[in-house]
């Protein structure tokens, strides 16, 4: 009898805890947990099944605010505020339809607001070459971002992925847990002019990549460059008209396991097929701000870049925990390109704090350098116009070096929104030296619905 009573002691209390775990889950899909994934919850298990059968909606927000506390172009104190909304859906169209192997997405973004690097971090006669907004740009509108069929062969090792997208969703990728631009996303698509299309703006394009071993792979990619898809009013535009070439990278990926902690390491090229001007030559040979004449083309330009992504440790046994280290170094064509090298150095310790787990402390440091040539071609200019007032509205700055630094601390408020407090430093906004170094406050918040 006595074990008869402990066994049904024993089943009440699983009973018990599997009534707990059940009411748990279900108050984790409710609108508003903080359990939960989204902040709209799992629609009363809508959701769920949807992805079971192979359809994933994606909502997101991302909302970033800039005040300037001291220094600048302009220090007249504001705050200016920038958003950015996106929808989109994931497609398994093995579960849908029965392709094998194959996925598809389509991707809506919406961006709106001001950056307070355009008139009080920057001289607008020069901008800055960062921002402290980094959500901010590509106009006030709704764009197309991503419409591609994605299909694996052999095996899965060979990964085709056509349509329209962006080169840095796939190649010199980055995550963006900075606010600040020079330490978010896909740096090439920042310093590599006019031919380099980051997020929200998308382009025909197609990619290829074969993983050799599980941990290294190789791709290359074509993508359309066409101008005209940046201006207001394009960001459904399909067709080719105004293309100018076409932008081929490739890109070499390791991904290793160091004491059992992920890295990811990247080494990559790209060269443009489209016409570029030179930064200072003429058609002849001389300096175009001196002589008047139209500035030489060049029939392509390229670079190259180098990623690093390595975690350090883990946070007692906690591979979810650590300190993470990354780096990022992009060179350009010295002929054509306003930027021709750039570089950054971040650390990012996530779980600091036991009562914190999720949050995430980063500081970061970028050095950001102009062209030579540009300063060069600046300083004929000056001299062609007779302008030798730095006050004056026709004098050209003179650009060399920007430095950026950021310290933030990311707090995980619940599974589906992040609040990121930061501090920004800019040395020489826009590679200036006469515009007095600035200091930024940031507020960057990400939501997922």
């Amino acid at each position: 009898m006595k074990k008869q009573h402990g066994n049904t002691r024993l089943f009440c209390q699983l009973s018990a805890a599997a009534v707990l775990v059940m009411s748990a889950n279900a108050m984790a899909d409710e609108a508003f947990s903080a359990d939960s994934k989204w902040m709209t919850g799992d629609w009363g298990g809508e959701r769920t099944k949807l992805i079971e059968q192979g359809i994933d909606i994606k909502a997101d927000y991302v909302g970033e605010v800039g005040a300037n506390l001291h220094g600048g172009y302009n220090n007249n104190k504001t705050a200016r505020y920038s958003d950015q909304f996106g929808l989109g859906v994931a497609l398994d169209l093995q579960k849908l339809w029965g392709w094998d192997n194959t996925q598809a997405k389509i991707q809506l973004t919406n961006r709106n607001g001001e950056n307070i690097s355009n008139d009080r971090i920057g001289d607008p006669r020069a901008g800055t070459l960062s921002s402290s907004q980094e959500v901010y740009g590509r106009g006030h509108m709704v764009r197309l971002t991503q419409l591609y069929i994605q299909h694996q062969f052999l095996d899965g090792k060979l990964d085709v992925k056509a349509g329209y997208f962006g080169e840095g969703e796939d190649f010199n990728t980055f995550p963006c847990e900075f606010q600040n631009l020079a330490f978010c996303g896909s740096q090439v698509g920042n310093w590599a002019t006019n031919i380099w299309y980051n997020w929200p703006v998308s382009q025909a394009a197609l990619r290829v990549k074969y993983n050799i071993t599980p941990e290294f792979y190789a791709q290359i990619g074509a993508y359309n460059q066409n101008p005209s898809q940046l201006e207001h009013g394009n960001g459904f535009k399909l067709n080719g008209s105004g293309t100018k070439g076409t932008v081929l990278p490739v890109e070499l990926v390791w991904s290793p396991k160091v004491n059992n902690l992920p890295g990811e390491y990247r080494i990559g090229y790209y060269k443009s097929s489209a016409p570029a001007p030179d930064l200072r030559e003429d058609i002849n040979g001389q300096d175009a701000a001196t002589t008047g004449q139209p500035y030489r083309m060049h029939d392509s330009k390229h670079g190259y870049w180098l990623v690093v992504q390595q975690q350090l440790t883990s946070h007692n046994g906690d591979a979810s925990r650590g300190l993470n280290v990354a780096a990022n170094a992009t060179f350009h064509d010295k002929a054509t390109n306003i930027v021709d090298n750039y570089q950054s150095l971040m650390f990012v310790y996530k779980g600091p704090f036991d009562a914190r787990p999720k949050d995430d402390i980063g500081i970061g440091f970028a050095r950001i350098h102009v062209n030579d040539q540009v300063k060069k071609n600046a300083e004929l200019a000056n001299v062609a116009n007779d302008v030798t007032n730095y006050d004056s509205l026709s004098y050209s700055p003179l650009r060399d070096t920007e430095y950026n630094y950021e310290l933030n601390y990311g707090i995980h408020v619940t599974n589906w929104l992040t609040v990121r407090p930061n501090l920004q430093y800019i040395t020489h906004p826009g590679g200036v030296d006469k515009v007095d170094n600035a200091l930024v406050a940031g507020l960057k918040i990400q939501s997922v619905f």
